[in-house]
């Protein structure tokens, strides 16, 4: 794998971008060189550039996932061989980042692209997927059926409410939820004109995130009127929303997992609140199969697209622009670019 590749790099807190040279990343024991054709864009990537968060030295290179074709494999990787069309996470070191031409990511990171996608379409699943069913598993201790090596015991809400249900995190959350908790009452906010996709997807029922009954409706939605057993903020919407809370059964469980998104939250006395990440499955039982079970789920139609993708454009001279794009706002829908 003698040569040069590229990586697209950010040379100091809120920008600019610089495509470098560098030596062409040669896998180690157990590590999969995927030469990336499409590079997902998501709200950690803009919220690194113009804020530093987990951003150690600068340059750095972001980008949380994408899909390709590999192009070598290291010793001891035994799932992988030179041409496979695969989906990865990618970071969060740069070695393993997603933006740039060839990425070197742990052999735990990929799965083959399910045959019912295309690159644009798998690229955008790992980390919202990863986040998703941590939120469900490391969040609220609920068992995931679909998991192998994961734990088989946990908690069983009877209902279940989800913030910012039109994300790709909200919108894998209700899918997740649904396959684990078949006849759990499963309530989400969103504008609108998501709900009927995300009743699709297994919602019972989905509200006007501005609606001014928003909160009795809510309550009046599950079992008995009583309130809900537990929370999944996949947005941070509880900041803004901080009537929420009393949708929460007052002598119930009162279980709230919050996924990080940097938003400042004040959670009333009395709420177990659990902060989640993507990342942090991998610390759970069984939590190293995330990924192939994803392509699984996909391949066996169980688990769709949480959101339609849009293609920014070609070219690493468009991520700027589709980060502005995201920065500013987006609903329903994930951003992005053919490398």
């Amino acid at each position: 794998m003698a040569g040069e590749t590229s990586q697209y790099q950010a040379t100091q807190k809120g920008g600019p971008f610089a495509l470098v040279k560098i030596p062409k990343p040669v896998p180690g024991p157990g590590e999969v060189a995927i030469r990336l054709k499409v590079i997902d864009l998501n709200p950690v990537d803009w919220k690194k550039l113009h804020f530093g968060i987990m951003v150690e030295s600068w340059p750095t290179v972001l980008g949380a996932d994408g899909a390709g074709v590999v192009e070598a494999v290291g010793a001891g990787v035994s799932e992988f061989k030179t041409g496979d069309e695969v989906m990865t996470l990618c970071g969060p070191e740069p070695r393993t980042a997603g933006y740039q031409e060839v990425a070197c990511v742990p052999e735990g990171s990929v799965a083959r692209k399910p045959t019912n996608l295309s690159f644009e379409e798998a690229a955008t699943l790992p980390i919202c997927f990863l986040t998703a069913a941590a939120a469900v598993y490391h969040g609220l201790d609920i068992p995931l059926p679909f998991l192998p090596g994961g734990e088989s015991t946990g908690f069983e809400p009877k209902s279940v409410l989800v913030l910012g249900g039109s994300s790709a995190v909200g919108a894998g959350v209700v899918q997740i939820l649904r396959l684990s908790l078949p006849s759990a009452t499963i309530l989400t906010t969103s504008s609108s004109k998501h709900h009927a996709r995300l009743s699709s997807l297994g919602a019972t029922k989905a509200f006007d995130q501005r609606s001014e009954s928003l909160i009795p409706d809510i309550i009046s939605a599950t079992p008995g009127g009583k309130g809900v057993d537990a929370i999944i903020d996949a947005v941070g919407s509880a900041a803004e929303q901080k009537g929420i809370f009393e949708t929460l059964q007052p002598d119930g469980p009162k279980e709230y997992a919050e996924v990080a998104t940097g938003a400042q939250m004040q959670v009333p006395e009395g709420v177990k609140r659990q902060l989640t990440g993507g990342r942090m499955i991998f610390g759970k039982p069984g939590g190293s199969n995330a990924i192939p079970a994803l392509a699984e789920l996909v391949e066996e139609g169980k688990y769709r697209l949480p959101t339609q993708v849009k293609k920014v454009g070609s070219g690493f001279e468009v991520v700027p622009k589709g980060l502005e794009e995201l920065k500013a706002g987006v609903s329903g829908t994930k951003l992005v670019v053919a490398v």
